[in-house]
């Protein structure tokens, strides 16, 4: 619902398009093989149609998606097909998780490079990916004169933001999926303290 919520403001009262400098309206571009092929070069998308139409593709498949599973979770035994004996609280979190994690990523990605959905005007120029103890972003024109986010671009404070909260809901992730296996971490714990408590009885 907000993905068609977005391409119809979009649509009737418009969005600002970094081009022209100003608000328009903008259509959307519901072109099934664009959206295809940009599944892999969305970071370059340069259409605010294209934008649209990707929005308006998601409303689709997620709206579909939502009332077939609360369809089939309804209609007929609750079989392991739906989820019965496998999809446990911990898997659920995980799953949930996992997608959040990667679409923070994701966005970090866009919000870093992109310039038609994360304009110029508004956040500053594109940023150079860096690696260091773990990857992150640094601006690449000089705003040491800037107030905001220390001295960094919006562009920057944003994306080193998604990237790191994406970072750690994958590591969430991870956690709950080994709980959701059976995996109890209390035996590690426990185990460690077996062993200290065994490294007092050979010192005694």
């Amino acid at each position: 619902m907000a993905c068609i919520w977005f391409v119809e403001w979009a649509r009737i009262h418009g969005i600002y398009d970094p081009v022209l400098g100003a608000v328009r309206q903008v259509e959307y571009n519901l072109n099934l093989t664009n959206i295809w092929n940009h599944q892999f070069d969305f970071l370059a998308i340069d259409s605010l149609e294209d934008v649209m139409g990707g929005h308006a593709f998601l409303a689709f498949v997620e709206i579909t998606g939502g009332a077939f599973h609360i369809a089939t979770k309804q209609v007929g035994e609750y079989t392991e097909f739906k989820g019965k004996n496998i999809l446990s609280a911990e898997a659920v979190l995980s799953w949930s998780l996992a997608g959040i994690g990667w679409m923070a990523i994701i966005a970090a990605f866009w919000c870093a490079t992109n310039t038609t959905v994360y304009p110029e005007a508004w956040y500053g120029e594109t940023l150079a990916l860096k690696f260091g103890i773990s990857p992150y972003w640094i601006d690449t024109v000089d705003v040491s004169d800037s107030t905001a986010f220390a001295g960094h671009t919006t562009r920057a404070a944003l994306t080193n933001v998604h990237y790191y909260f994406g970072f750690f809901f994958l590591q969430g992730h991870l956690w709950h999926a080994i709980r959701a296996l059976g995996f109890d971490f209390r035996r590690v714990t426990n185990a460690i303290a077996s062993l200290d408590t065994a490294k007092v009885t050979l010192n005694s």
